[in-house]
């Protein structure tokens, strides 16, 4: 029978909105336009003499080998061609060790020794070694610039080969074999710019590149120092993000008295990313970016940069962030080294200025996955020192870095803005440590205590910067005298040792005594909270709950086709 039924017009009830679908803000990389290289430059761009080299150096015998997305085109044949390299040197080594050293000239009885040795050796054929096995990371955890041991510890991988740009934080478990896959660059060029950019040859200029790049620094400065310029500094790639250039060699004077960098000018091949840019703004006299990209080999100036808008913009989202009463601590990262004790840092610094937080790992944060904790107030990104600053409009509540999480929670009067910014968070796990071992004032220690306990009397209101409203929940885990008191005489009255006390019409949420801001919001501005929400709890007339709720009933049972409702065997 044919069907009556017209064909469907419009979308059904559970598909989703086109303006609901999250949309990745990474770039789109159309892989089939990119060029292809040929064997030997295949061989010369991700050094596989050299990786195959260490491998065999370091007798590993399982090798993750992780690609950002644009290079995964060419993972297959770096995956082969490594895995030739290792056959063949392990082929070799093993017939080198088993050949027979070379003639010499030996007396009659040494004929005879040797003669009664031979017999005892045993002619079977060596045996080769375990062969290398090598995987293919398609995916990273979090950002490509990070080893991602997650991935590889799911193959059990033995060591990393990391390909492309990196932020060279220090890993946590696995060693790790970095491949920058140099880039070509034209030095004439390059110098060209250089001298239109700096015309005094006695100025100091330090020559500081991406790292696809820093190959090149060497032979730029030798070019640059023929043509006079004497007080030209090249750096080179060192494992240290705490440097005063991150991950980069300083001058002599400059790591003696970080603060002679300013007395040098910057001029830095390839635009660098935002978190090194705020970095070394505050750090150098001046900063002069040669770009790279879509450069076709004509005349390109040197672009000066300026940072003071990006550093306003940072500092008004920490002026915000010092009225919030929940943060989310957002885990970035689960292979740099020394993320857990960060944490442990953010997470005490946040309850000792009285706030609440919560501790997420989503892998890579986008716009759509933050969004689903609304109580959230701000973020704090955990992660390498370029991950950890993000700048999205597409997010609905701040992300900030630890470093700015310091200058959040403090006072008015004690915040000052100097421009200086940081994106390493081990800086601030040394700063704790160095003032950890300072000695400290007894007495001291006792006045915080006593100010703590009037701090709902003495401290000064606080303000939101984007509405001006006074806030009267900024800090509402700081327990106060009124509080403590309050809980003692609930205790002792109602005999309870339950946290959950009864709350009256328009008081605030409480727990043991102190304001809870997440109770608050579940009570509040939760549309759904969660299965039996429905149910209200009864308290008796002394405050207690009443035990006696409603009768505990057998629900249904059985497969979707059939349920079955307790000795009911018929299908429901």
């Amino acid at each position: 029978m044919a069907s009556s039924l017209a064909p469907t017009q419009v979308a059904p009830v559970l598909s989703t909105p086109d303006t609901h679908i999250f949309e990745d803000a990474a770039p789109k990389i159309d892989l089939a336009t990119l060029p292809r290289l040929s064997d030997e430059q295949l061989a010369i761009t991700y050094e596989v003499e050299r990786t195959v080299n260490e491998i065999r150096a370091g007798r590993w015998r399982r090798i993750a080998l992780q690609f950002p997305d644009h290079m995964l085109v060419d993972s297959t044949r770096v995956f082969e061609a490594l895995s030739r390299g290792l056959h063949i040197t392990r082929k070799r080594q093993s017939c080198s060790c088993t050949s027979d050293p070379p003639p010499t000239d030996v007396h009659g009885e040494e004929i005879a020794r040797l003669s009664q040795r031979l017999q005892d050796v045993n002619v079977s054929p060596p045996k080769m070694e375990e062969e290398e096995k090598l995987f293919i990371l398609g995916d990273t955890s979090y950002g490509s610039c990070c080893v991602d041991e997650v991935a590889a510890e799911h193959v059990d991988a033995d060591v990393i080969v990391h390909y492309g740009r990196s932020c060279l934080s220090p890993s946590a478990r696995l060693p790790v074999i970095y491949v920058f896959t140099t880039r070509p660059l034209n030095i004439d060029a390059v110098i060209q710019t250089f001298i239109n950019t700096y015309p005094d040859k006695e100025s100091r200029i330090v020559l500081m590149a991406d790292i696809p790049y820093s190959e090149h620094l060497t032979l730029l400065k030798s070019r640059l120092q023929e043509t006079g310029y004497s007080n030209v500094f090249a750096t080179s790639v060192e494992h240290n993000p705490s440097s005063p250039l991150p991950n980069r060699t300083v001058p002599v004077e400059v790591s003696e008295l970080p603060d002679k960098l300013k007395d040098y000018q910057l001029f830095h091949i390839s635009e660098p990313p935002t978190a090194l840019l705020l970095t070394l703004s505050s750090r150098v006299g001046a900063i002069h970016i040669y770009p790279t990209e879509h450069n076709n080999g004509g005349e390109v100036n040197a672009l000066p940069v300026s940072s003071a808008m990006t550093l306003r913009r940072r500092y008004a989202l920490i002026t915000r962030q010092s009225t919030v009463d929940i943060f989310g601590i957002l885990i970035n990262t689960l292979s740099v080294k020394n993320y857990l004790h960060i944490v442990d840092h953010v997470r005490d610094s946040i309850a000792a200025a009285g706030k609440k937080s919560y501790t997420f790992v989503v892998g890579k944060i986008n716009a759509a996955k933050v969004a689903n904790f609304s109580e959230i107030g701000g973020w704090v990104v955990i992660g390498c020192w370029e991950s950890s600053l993000i700048e999205s409009k597409e997010f609905w509540k701040p992300l900030i870095t630890p470093f700015e999480l310091q200058l959040a929670l403090r006072s008015d009067n004690d915040r000052v803005w100097t421009g200086e910014w940081s994106s390493d968070f081990q800086s601030i796990l040394i700063g704790e440590e160095q003032n950890n071992a300072a000695p400290k004032d007894d007495q001291a220690t006792i006045g915080d205590a006593d100010d703590v306990d009037s701090e709902g009397d003495s401290a000064p209101p606080e303000f939101d910067l984007r509405t001006g409203r006074y806030v009267s929940h900024s800090r509402p885990m700081r327990t106060t005298n009124g509080h403590r008191s309050s809980a003692a005489a609930l205790t002792s009255s109602t005999k309870m040792s339950s946290s959950v006390v009864k709350r009256a019409k328009g008081d605030i949420a409480q727990i043991a005594g102190v304001v809870s801001p997440g109770a608050e919001f579940l009570r509040s501005k939760r549309t759904w909270q969660g299965l039996g929400s429905d149910f209200e709890i009864a308290y008796d007339e002394s405050g207690a709950i009443d035990r006696q709720g409603a009768p505990v009933e057998e629900g249904r049972r059985g497969v979707a086709r059939g349920y079955v409702v307790g000795d009911d065997r018929s299908a429901s």
